[in-house]
């Protein structure tokens, strides 16, 4: 899933981005795009695809997230969810 923010990405809107993706146990791939993302955000996400990986082992199942961030640019070409939008 893409999920897009114009402007600072928090540790808040990465706590929406991760009930977002907890409603979609299929999806294999969460990426960020936003013009800056705090450490604090980057952290949250990692963290989060850990815990999936790691509940994932305990329970004999095959998942795993991929979190890939993007800072910069956001375009509104972009297909994806809007943060401010969660």
């Amino acid at each position: 899933m893409l999920f897009k923010k114009r402007g600072v990405f928090t540790e808040e809107d990465a706590r929406k981005v991760i009930e977002e993706m907890s409603k979609h146990p299929e999806e294999k791939e969460l990426i960020v795009m936003a013009e800056a993302v705090t450490a604090e955000a980057k952290r949250r996400l990692w963290d989060y695809a850990r815990a999936v990986k790691l509940m994932a082992d305990m329970t004999g199942d095959e998942r795993e997230i991929r979190v890939e961030i993007l800072e910069g640019y956001v375009s509104e070409k972009v297909k994806g969810i809007d943060v401010e939008t969660l």
